[in-house]
């Protein structure tokens, strides 16, 4: 079994590309490459791409992971009999292609073609209770899209949440972080996944799973440089006067702030800064699904956050 990395980017279709790039454009992404038929957005990182949008019907449509070698390509080709094949898109290297028991579409590469990251001012040090950490500068934002860096996890409305679960571990090697329970403890409706990359310290989720009578993608989350990054980006989408969905607060399970959003087309996008890292020692819980439960603080849960 190979072990995920990381998440590389999450795939739309929508009918109209120059409204979902100026949108993107506004939330902090950067055109990379554009054909009639399909756009893709950079962040400011090293991977060259985070966002991709095909023309057609509205509909979420697939995520890519990025693998540790081709090697590991290979293997995992060979245990879900199938091929490893060259990437035809623009960050090149190579691919397999996989559909998971919910009927997600999902894209494993290796030797992909990193870019060179984009300029990012130092995440601002802080002066908080007992850590006194800015001594003799001032902290000053400018007001524009946030900088947002990577694409950090892709939450999923799963039809067969036993099958898509033992699919993401069993062939792609994410561990179990924290799970979620509705009414009692056995029916279990979420789980929270990370790369399984032993003691290397990753994200507290990649992937999110949500139990579901119908598969899409939920929400896709970009993290951006700190706190101040996202209150900037939250001014200026609104002064774009952009579909503001719920926030600003922080989550319970990874901890996140967070701010959500809607794009054009309908689809849930996420804003978020200091996240939870865990490794394969962390022990997680499993704990009771409430609407109080999704933050710690934060604005009340709008009713229309789970459409």
């Amino acid at each position: 079994m190979i072990a995920i990395q990381d998440i590389m980017y999450v795939r739309y279709q929508a009918p109209d590309l120059d409204r979902m790039e100026q949108f993107l454009v506004d939330f902090g992404l950067h055109r990379t490459h554009r054909t009639e038929t399909t756009l893709y957005m950079r962040s400011r990182g090293a991977m060259p791409y985070v966002h991709v949008t095909d023309l057609g019907p509205e509909r979420s449509a697939a995520f890519g992971l990025l693998a540790k070698s081709v090697a590991d390509l290979e293997k995992l080709a060979t245990e879900c009999g199938t091929l490893v094949e060259p990437n035809t898109e623009p960050a090149g290297g190579y691919i397999v292609r996989l559909r998971d028991p919910s009927g997600f579409d999902i894209h494993v590469l290796a030797d992909v073609q990193m870019v060179k990251p984009m300029h990012m001012r130092e995440p601002f040090a802080g002066n908080r209770g007992r850590q006194r950490t800015r001594l003799g500068s001032v902290a000053r934002v400018v007001a524009q899209p946030s900088s947002v860096f990577r694409l950090g996890h892709v939450a999923l409305r799963v039809a067969d949440f036993e099958g898509t679960f033992r699919f993401l571990t069993e062939k792609l090697g994410f561990k179990l972080s924290d799970s979620g329970y509705a009414g009692t403890e056995e029916n279990v409706v979420v789980h929270f996944l990370h790369c399984g990359r032993g003691q290397e310290y990753t994200d507290h989720h990649t992937i999110a799973i949500f139990k579901r009578p119908e598969s899409k993608i939920d929400h896709s989350a970009f993290e951006v440089l700190d706190w101040d990054d996202l209150m900037v980006g939250n001014q200026y989408l609104l002064s774009k006067e952009r579909h503001h969905q719920w926030g600003v607060g922080r989550h319970v399970e990874g901890s996140q702030v967070f701010d959500y959003w809607r794009d054009p087309f309908g689809n849930k996008i996420e804003h978020w800064t200091d996240g939870d890292l865990v490794n394969d020692d962390y022990v997680g819980k499993v704990s009771k699904l409430s609407p109080e439960g999704l933050a710690q603080w934060g604005p009340p849960v709008p009713a229309d956050f789970y459409k």
